[in-house]
């Protein structure tokens, strides 16, 4: 067991120093990162042209999102490969595994769902989500649905994550109360 338990904080060590590198080695090639940004791990950036890409500040960029700046789809066709900046504004959420694509700029306050192929740039304060990638609502309309919503929905605080200890009733606790719809957690 706790051989186990080493091994899996040595991974998860290393998986986080190599990232930081990673991050950082982008960063020096050119692109830009702004401040209190959340980039979370897998995040995958367009290593080859990494200096088209720029981040604002407090951007949140889920797992295994993807960042391209280039396309190789016309390479074999016509020779040549599109190429474009991608630029994500301030306070902007990215959700998992979406891919923004190249040329695209994500406006200020905007939500792109998770699994999204972003191929045109969005207006600001949107959410956007789909394949390809669509308006879907403002997002200071959907928090006022998300405010309405907390009225009826359950609401749990930090003692129901892992970091607050979560234990085996509170598991099934939360689990009982979510059934079928969604609830918040602080």
């Amino acid at each position: 067991m706790l051989k186990r338990i080493f091994i899996f904080l040595k991974s998860r060590f290393r998986k986080s120093l190599l990232e930081e590198i990673w991050l950082k080695d982008l960063i020096n090639q050119g692109m830009k990162v702004g401040v209190n940004c959340s980039i979370q791990p897998g995040v995958i950036f367009d290593y080859s042209h990494s200096w088209l890409i720029s981040i604002g500040n407090r951007v949140t960029i889920a797992p295994q999102a993807y960042l391209l700046a280039h396309d190789a789809s016309t390479k074999q066709i016509i020779g040549y490969t599109k190429i474009g900046a991608v630029t994500i504004e301030d306070d902007v959420f990215i959700g998992a595994r979406s891919i923004i694509m190249p040329g695209v700029t994500i406006g200020k306050g905007s939500i792109v769902a998770a699994g999204s192929v972003v191929t045109k740039s969005m207006p600001e304060g949107m959410i956007v989500g789909g394949n390809p990638a669509k308006v879907i609502a403002k997002v200071d309309d959907y928090i006022e649905k998300m405010k309405l919503k907390m009225d009826s929905a359950p609401i749990f605080d930090t003692s129901y994550t892992i970091n607050g200890g979560i234990n085996a009733s509170r598991k099934q606790e939360m689990i009982a109360q979510l059934a079928g719809d969604i609830g918040f957690i602080r």
